[in-house]
């Protein structure tokens, strides 16, 4: 795909987010998902605009179409935008998944989901790019999608971010741990949010929770979204490195046996971390049902570097092997 059209998009993001930044005082984020909302609508929203300002942001809208871009470069227009300003205002809870990292899970997702209608649901979807890379993937399916987000900000540019690529997705402005009022899931993804959750109290709802002191949320955040996957559904989760050696490991590990059955562990590349604490990996299993089949042994792959074609190549083809011998019937 040629990175043109990438760059002229965001440009106009950039450049009229700018605008609207200093003209209503806001964060750059903020006036992203304005400029965002104007370019879906094809019309300038904010009625306090100085003329000048709304003829300058005018005349940029007006270099563009989007029925003239896919969904992919406008995915990957409005990251860039995103990332720029989260540069600006760096915060621990905004982060954004690696495209890479969706590309993967968007090709497993396809692997293991074989129907061609299905329900899926990210409970921590930030604005939404690992969500709408993973769809981007699924050609030819019909996916409703579900997505939760505590943050004000992160959900508004999610609602912008599925409207400029058409994507349909329900979204709940809420605390992804609290009650989620939401039909089951066929899958679930997932880039746990990292940390201890402060609401002990809530906490104390489910299996995870730890005996003493705040349990961890990414603990708290595999019990949700089990809870609201059908039976032999499968979640896709991108998890610490380690997940399953900390203080609070034991209930983990003891919930994970009684309610789902692992089916692989994708390391990712160390190079792709800060540091080595920080490296992760990605976690696939499956909710219990009567009629799944076990897997004859789990599927354990370390990535190489994502820039060694042949190397990700030959591993994909391992992946596309394990597959076969313990999925296929």
């Amino acid at each position: 795909m040629s990175i043109v059209p990438v760059e002229k998009l965001f440009t106009v993001f950039n450049q009229t987010a700018d605008m609207l930044k200093d003209e209503l005082s806001c964060t750059y984020l903020e006036a992203l998902a304005e400029t965002g909302e104007n370019i879906f609508h094809d019309k300038i929203l904010q009625e306090e605009l100085s003329e000048l300002t709304n003829k300058r942001i005018s005349k940029l809208y007006k270099e563009i179409r989007l029925t003239d871009y896919s969904q992919e470069e406008i995915r990957k227009a409005f990251q860039l935008a995103i990332l720029r300003g989260m540069q600006e205002n760096v915060q621990p809870n905004h982060q954004m998944t690696p495209d890479s990292v969706g590309i993967l899970i968007g090709y497993l997702v396809n692997k293991f989901i074989k129907e061609s209608t299905f329900r899926l649901l990210d409970p921590a979807i930030g604005t939404a790019n690992l969500l709408s890379t993973v769809l981007n993937q699924q050609t030819g399916k019909t996916i409703v999608s579900i997505g939760s987000e505590i943050d004000d900000v992160l959900i508004k540019l999610a609602y912008v971010n599925a409207n400029l690529q058409m994507h349909e997705v329900e979204l709940f402005n809420q605390d992804s741990l609290e009650s989620l009022f939401i039909d089951p899931v066929d899958a679930v993804v997932c880039d746990l949010p990292v940390g201890y959750y402060p609401n002990d109290v809530k906490a104390a709802e489910y299996e995870i929770s730890a005996n003493n002191g705040h349990t961890y949320a990414h603990h708290l955040f595999i019990e949700q979204s089990t809870r609201h996957t059908k039976a032999g559904g499968y979640l896709f989760f991108v998890i610490p490195n380690g997940l399953f050696e900390s203080e609070q490991a034991t209930k983990l590990h003891q919930f994970i046996k009684d309610h789902l059955v692992i089916q692989g562990i994708i390391q990712l590349p160390l190079e792709m971390f800060k540091n080595k604490q920080a490296a992760k990996s990605i976690l696939i299993v499956q909710k219990n049902a009567e009629h799944i089949k076990k897997p004859k042994q789990a599927l354990l792959v370390e990535l190489p570097r994502m820039s060694d074609g042949r190397a990700m190549n030959n591993i994909l083809s391992k992946i596309d092997q394990w597959y076969i011998e313990n999925k296929k019937d």
